[in-house]
């Protein structure tokens, strides 16, 4: 047999061709395809942003602290039609810490001062909504001057969902005092609060927003798990724990459309400017 006349021939290679088409056919049958079926994965619970609103008063004063109480039952009630579900403190310090979940759309509502009308006007839209909320307390106030809440208020609001943490004793800029004052500052609203309220003060407000890492340290020692600023942005697991973003929300010319604003916006403001320590 001449096999090199016979490789060299037409023939052959049409032989081949058809050898290698049948041989594609037995693999195509021995292994079907199988549709890809994947689902698609919930977000990691890394990329869960948590908003956390901050507050100071709720009455018809004509400043950029005090929020109409039309206003804040219609921002209340936005949450609530839009599927926001209020979370409490303890349950953001778990999930930043890695040891609990969180709803869809958590947020955090906070207020500042400790003023009465968080009792007045807040306190019963908040009931309303069956919302939870945080009041960072100037203990030093606390059923002393008129304008300010009372410890029984505190205790009555606590048995509905609405709990107190510590803004100090007196307000004053900690970075201002020496830390003898810082100490006292932060020792002694927390002994307070504890004292009349029965459970324990883990979190401040730094009075402004203001703090730095010598007095994160003090806070350390003092007993405090995290501590809370005014720096604009929302919390999830990269934030420092002791120095946690929050939104304020402000009367302004627009205040509920401005306050729309600020829920939907926070996320770019963060990128665009505010650099997280």
């Amino acid at each position: 047999m001449n096999w090199k006349k016979m490789i060299g021939g037409r023939q052959f290679w049409s032989l081949m061709a058809v050898l290698l088409i049948l041989l594609g056919v037995v693999l195509i049958v021995g292994h079907p395809k199988e549709e890809a079926h994947i689902a698609p994965l919930p977000p990691p619970e890394d990329d869960v942003k948590v908003l956390v609103l901050n507050y100071h008063m709720v009455n018809s004063m004509f400043i950029s602290l005090a929020v109409e109480p039309e206003d804040f039952d219609w921002q209340m009630k936005y949450l609530v039609d839009h599927g926001y579900h209020t979370i409490s403190i303890d349950e953001l310090y778990d999930f930043l810490a890695g040891q609990g979940t969180l709803p869809d759309r958590p947020v955090l509502i906070t207020f500042d001062d400790g003023y009465v009308d968080n009792y007045t006007n807040a306190y019963p839209i908040l009931k309303k909504y069956n919302l939870k909320a945080t009041i960072f307390i100037v203990t030093g106030f606390v059923s002393k001057r008129r304008g300010y809440l009372t410890w029984d208020q505190l205790r009555e609001m606590e048995k509905n969902g609405i709990m107190a943490q510590s803004h100090t004793v007196t307000h004053a800029p900690l970075p201002e005092l020496s830390d003898e004052r810082i100490r006292e500052e932060l020792v002694e609203s927390k002994r307070q609060a504890e004292t009349e309220l029965g459970h324990p003060v883990e979190f401040i407000a730094y009075p402004t927003g203001v703090h730095d890492l010598h007095i994160v340290g003090i806070a350390k020692e003092a007993g405090y798990k995290g501590g809370f600023t005014v720096k604009y942005g929302n919390v999830d697991r990269n934030s420092n724990v002791y120095a946690m973003e929050r939104v304020p929300i402000f009367r302004t010319a627009a205040t509920n459309a401005d306050f729309i604003d600020r829920l939907r916006y926070t996320s770019n403001i963060t990128q665009y400017g505010w650099i997280r320590n």
